[in-house]
């Protein structure tokens, strides 16, 4: 089986996340994230023991937005848990036993320029129809971009900022503070079907918190998602092939109930069962 995860905000908690969702009283976490040596995300530690013990019974994919040096900064997996591919960028690179698989990446940049406008464009798209973002832009390896945010666009902007995005043959997601700008071409799903060609497997089982994750959720048997992310909130307004569950804990709590439901599958489904 393979179980591909998002990482941040679904197995995987930054110290803004821990503020913002809460941690329950006599929570023990671990840091899985080193920053300038210090810990700057964590698990709890039910859910560090059980993915651990997952990474050895199926094959683990990280999937995640981070850029690959980002991604790097994860102590877990250099350490203690053995993964054979994780996708970065958001489905641009695919590293394979942590080297970059360039000729994927290469697919990747030719279809981003054939299919959507420049960063530059789009941005003077934005600009001329009126919209106004209030906050620090930073790029992601030179294939899309993001805003640290001050505020929060309205419901409006948004939907502004999110047509304007699609007829340049991009598309946005919010997450927390950051704005994504992300190229139609870079998906999450693309890079997890490539896996599963390379694999010769069909048998998937997914996590992820933003609407970027349904990329590669949509077309998992069993899709497990947070209750306090972005696609948890329009879950009810999209359709998949699979099994959609909500968790019932939100923050660091959803990660570790979250890596349980595998548990469970793994050891009961016959579909997972090898």
């Amino acid at each position: 089986m393979i179980f591909a995860s998002d990482l941040d905000r679904t197995l995987i908690y930054s110290k803004r996340a821990l503020d913002e969702f809460g941690v329950p009283e006599g929570l023990v976490l671990v840091s899985v994230e080193q920053k300038d040596g210090e810990s700057v995300a964590f698990m709890t530690e039910t859910s560090y023991i059980q993915l651990k013990e997952l990474a050895n019974q199926s094959l683990f994919v990280p999937v995640t937005t981070r850029t690959t040096e980002q991604f790097k900064r994860f102590v877990i997996f250099e350490q203690d848990i053995s993964i054979k591919y994780a996708i970065t960028s958001n489905g641009a690179n695919i590293l394979h036993q942590g080297t970059l698989m360039e000729d994927w990446s290469s697919q990747i940049l030719n279809r981003v320029k054939l299919e959507s406008v420049s960063q530059t464009e789009l941005l003077s798209t934005l600009h001329r129809e009126g919209v106004s973002l209030d906050g620090r832009r930073k790029q992601a390896e030179g294939w899309f971009f993001y805003f640290l945010l001050n505020c929060l666009p309205s419901n409006i902007e948004r939907k502004l900022i999110e047509d304007l995005a699609a007829k340049s043959g991009w598309r946005i997601s919010l997450q927390g503070r950051k704005l994504y700008f992300i190229p139609q071409a870079i998906s999450k799903g693309n890079a997890l079907d490539y896996i599963c060609k390379l694999e010769g497997e069909n048998s998937v089982a997914g996590a992820g918190d933003s609407l970027l994750d349904w990329d590669f959720l949509k077309n998992c048997q069993y899709q497990f998602v947070p209750n306090h992310g972005e696609l948890a909130r329009k879950l009810a307004h999209v359709s998949g092939g699979g099994t959609s569950i909500l968790t019932t804990n939100s923050g660091v709590k959803a990660g570790e109930e979250i890596i349980q439901h595998i548990h469970q599958l793994i050891h009961t489904n016959p579909i997972f069962l090898s």
